[in-house]
């Protein structure tokens, strides 16, 4: 195995090299290393001598300031003995001046033949050799934007066909000597992958900025693999409608919005997000007051204000007049006035205030450093001389993060990506520069975050990432003296892991989370100490965290799996010492509300992503000092305003904090069959009736101990329904519930003597002694009733699933109970009066039927029990009898 490694990004480091490994990746040598500022990008094999591999090196770096995509270590080496010795090559290749990114690769069917990608000044473009590298002759300038792509393929079985990746996929059938750009349709550009099948080149899978996509005819038609979370999110935002959606910005992705938990019973699928915005996307606003006002930004400052109702987009971005070009961060930051929506802040070099949602705008001074870049070097050129001169880096000298105090309006903080932290108490009139005053910073490091503060009118948190500048210390810190004075909060984050953002709980300042290169942390004590949450988060970059001003909810933004959010974390704000000391302690119980959710999709195959909704109901959460005995259970049980008790649970029983959710319902009227395939299950499991909104006790009990905390049933706020109708409607699901409990009590009870008499009429069939006429009539006699009574209960097998379509098969008693009770509770409305005949018929006929089992019950087995008692023979279990 062989992997070429480009080292760590932001310095110099001696991991750079070939590596190789002769052991299946158990261990690893190093076979070539040019310098530590120059590591390896691409690596091809020989297919038929597998000691021949074609590696390219690559010089570059990036800064805060810039990027250098170039120098004197980046070349195109060979070697012929597995990697003991390698030589560069340069027959025919551009030798003068430095080299940039190569790509490379090897035709399969005549390895003579090989391709390069080569990144020059003058001479950059396609190179093809037909003698194994010794000598190249170059084919075309074709090279799109090196730096990002540089990667060349063959086709395996055509040495004509070659493919370039770009922000197209560049396509050649004359050996690289024109390309065409418009065979790949359909798929996200910005192509950073290509896998073409070795066996059959009209397979491909190629990965780009939006993900990963298959192909069986050569490119020409594609299939997006769409059930892998791979999605970059920069920044996360949220609104207040019920329930609330989120939206983002994704690299290179555009802006989306989506819902938290869709009315849909199957789950939050793809097709339930919305584009809201192009480009690149970043920060994401809505308006706390409108959720249908939201703000977007991409790249150079293309901030827009789009109306949902009308999907019309007005763009916003500061212009002027007198000709100054500001400056734009990559990733610029919005951020809504706490104190008035329409008041809105948005950073270049300036920081632009608007009173009018974007309309207009104000500026203050330049809050950067100033620094001109062009008089910074990197391996000691200025920016003028670099490869791909800073790509990747539009801008220096921007606003990366707004904050201003929520609790008095006026007071701002601003970062840049230059080192600048600066306040205002004034509405931006005029500024304080704070940076100098954060102990032990490097100066200049990056601004990541600032976070106002929630204890005083002063207080901050700031983050700032130095990792740009190869640095990858800890920088958290907090004031509460408009910066005057800092006090370090890193506490024992790992060193290595840069801080992307860093949260205060709104309503407990104790409370505090980071997101971090490597996962989410939080904090209990302001950053004294921090724990790592983690769950079924996997590790992964936290870009933005935010917590729902109204749900509690934690919202994780992560750059490469999407949003993860952690439904009602008022646990976490509310966990203390005195809480998990406790035998048991039922924390706070948010309120619930009765969705009526749907399954509309059909079913389509696995080829889905679902991302799971919330439980539904009211999550109970609670901690146990100690986990139970086995035998011991959790009880949870459920009251209403007059002490009844609606409903009754067990919850997980491990030591520590559990969750569990009450679906706000009754207990369902019927028990669902382990496995059952068919029946209840084809309707989904069976669910109570809704209880009435209002206020509710949950209890949680451990043997003596227990704990009580109130909980709110609220209504689904779609449905507009009298209190009248409400308290008809609540009667009648309840009335229903109760005749399909019925109802399947009689046909559990005729299917069970059903069965148990057909099997002793074959018992008795067998036997080489007749049994007596007595016992034989009886067992016919009653076989018979509870064959016919099974039959008016439910469909029986030999009649198939759907029943007899060419008989007259009125639906049997226990299809109809659960028709009228799945009717009634479809809609939140009086029944209607076919709806109270129908209840009538089935309660007739239930007591009809149920008399009928009774009889069976009660006379007919014992009856037949004592013949097979006489008989030396077994019995029949009645059961009990039915209501």
């Amino acid at each position: 195995v062989y992997v070429a490694a480009v080292g760590h990004l932001w310095g110099p480091n001696k991991e750079r090299g070939l590596y190789k490994s002769s052991d299946g990746g158990k261990t690893w040598t190093n076979t070539k290393f040019v310098d530590e500022d120059t590591g390896f990008v691409d690596v091809a094999m020989d297919p038929q001598s597998p000691n021949i591999l074609y590696a390219a090196s690559y010089q570059r770096r990036r800064t805060p300031f810039g990027y250098s995509g170039g120098g004197p270590g980046s070349a195109l080496w060979k070697t012929t003995d597995g990697g003991a010795a390698w030589k560069k090559l340069s027959g025919g290749l551009p030798t003068e001046g430095d080299l940039g990114r190569i790509g490379v690769d090897v035709y399969r069917r005549d390895p003579r033949i090989v391709y390069a990608l080569v990144e020059h000044a003058k001479e950059g473009g396609i190179y093809r050799s037909e003698d194994r590298g010794e000598t190249w002759k170059k084919v075309s300038d074709t090279n799109p934007r090196p730096s990002y792509y540089s990667q060349v393929h063959v086709d395996p079985s055509n040495d004509q066909r070659v493919w370039v990746l770009g922000a197209a996929m560049f396509y050649s059938e004359d050996g690289g000597k024109t390309f065409r750009t418009d065979l790949v349709q359909k798929i996200h550009g910005d192509y950073h992958a290509l896998w073409i099948d070795p066996a059959n080149s009209d397979h491909m899978l190629a990965g780009s900025d939006g993900g990963i996509h298959l192909s069986w005819d050569r490119g020409r038609s594609w299939d997006y693999i769409n059930t892998v979370a791979l999605a970059q999110f920069y920044e996360v935002a949220y609104d207040m409608r019920q329930p609330y959606r989120v939206c983002g910005g994704l690299q290179d992705n555009g802006s989306w919005c989506g819902p938290s938990r869709t009315l849909y019973s199957q789950g939050i699928a793809n097709e339930d997000w919305f584009r809201i915005g192009g480009g690149d996307g970043f920060f994401a606003a809505v308006d706390p007051t409108d959720p249908d006002v939201v703000y977007t930004e991409s790249q150079d400052g293309n901030v827009q204000r789009m109306d949902l109702k009308t999907n019309e987009r007005r763009v916003i971005r500061p212009d002027n007049v007198d000709g100054e070009r500001y400056r734009f961060n990559w990733n610029s930051p919005i951020f809504i006035s706490p104190h008035d929506p329409k008041t809105v802040f948005y950073g270049g070099n300036r920081l632009f205030i608007s009173h009018d949602r974007g309309d207009a705008w104000t500026r203050t001074a330049d809050l950067t450093s100033g620094a001109s870049r062009d008089k910074m070097t990197i391996f000691g050129k200025a920016a003028k001389d670099f490869l791909s001169r800073n790509d990747g880096v539009v801008h220096f000298g921007t606003i990366t993060t707004i904050a201003e105090s929520p609790l008095k309006a006026g007071v701002l903080w601003v970062g840049t990506d230059d080192g600048n932290l600066q306040v205002s108490r004034d509405g931006g009139v005029t500024w304080a520069s704070v940076a100098s005053k954060v102990p032990g910073l490097p100066r200049g490091t990056y601004v990541s975050r600032v976070e106002a503060g929630h204890t005083g009118e002063g207080a901050a948190y700031v983050a700032f990432d130095g990792h740009r500048a190869d640095d990858y210390g800890v920088y958290v810190f907090r004031t509460e003296d408009y910066g005057q004075t800092w006090r370090s909060v890193a506490g024992n984050l790992p060193k290595g892991w840069t801080v992307h953002v860093v949260r205060e709980h709104p309503r407990n300042a104790n409370l505090l989370f980071a997101g971090t290169e490597n996962g989410l942390w939080a904090s209990w004590d302001r950053g004294g100490q921090w724990v790592r949450l983690k769950g079924k988060m996997p590790t992964v970059p936290v870009f933005d965290v935010q917590v729902h001003a109204r749900d509690d909810d934690l919202i994780v933004a992560t750059h490469g799996r999407g949003i993860f959010i952690l439904d009602d974390i008022s646990t976490l704000a509310g966990l203390n010492a005195a809480a998990l000391s406790a035998d048991v302690r039922l924390f706070d119980l948010r309120p619930g509300a009765e969705y009526r959710v749907y399954g509309h999709k059909g079913n389509t195959g696995h080829k889905a992503f679902l991302g799971p909704n919330p439980a539904e109901g009211a999550a109970i959460t609670y901690a146990l000092r100690s986990k139970p005995a086995d035998k011991e259970e959790v009880k949870i049980v459920v009251k209403d305003a007059s002490g009844a008790t609606v409903r009754e649970l067990k919850g997980p029983k491990e030591a520590g904090i559990n969750r569990t959710s009450w679906d706000l319902r009754h207990e369902p009227p019927v028990r669902r069959e382990p496995g059952d395939a068919g029946g209840e299950a084809f309707f989904g499991p069976p669910r109570g009736p809704l209880v009435p909104p209002g206020t509710y006790t949950v209890t949680v009990s451990v043997g003596p101990a227990s704990d009580s905390k109130p909980v709110t049933v609220q209504d689904d706020p779609r449905v507009r329904v009298s209190e009248a109708d409400r308290r008809a409607w609540y009667d009648a699901t309840r009335r229903a519930a109760h005749l399909w409990s019925r109802a399947d009590a009689v046909n559990r009870s005729a299917a069970s003597l059903k069965k148990q008499l057909g099997d002793l009429q074959q018992s008795l069939a067998k036997r080489e002694t007749t049994p007596p006429e007595t016992l034989a009539s009886a067992a016919r006699a009653a076989a018979s009733k509870a064959d016919a009574l099974a039959r008016r209960m439910s469909r029986q097998e030999s009649l198939g699933f759907a029943g007899a379509p060419l008989e007259d098969d009125p639906d049997p008693l226990l299809s109809r109970a659960r028709g009228i009770y799945l009717a009634i509770g479809s809609t939140t409305a009086a029944p209607t009066p076919q709806q109270q005949q129908a209840m009538d018929e089935v309660a007739r006929q239930l007591d009809e039927l149920s008399k009928e089992a009774n009889v069976l019950i009660a006379q007919d087995v014992p009856a037949l029990n004592r013949l097979l008692t006489d008989s030396g023979l077994g019995r029949i279990e009645a059961g009990r009898p039915v209501d």
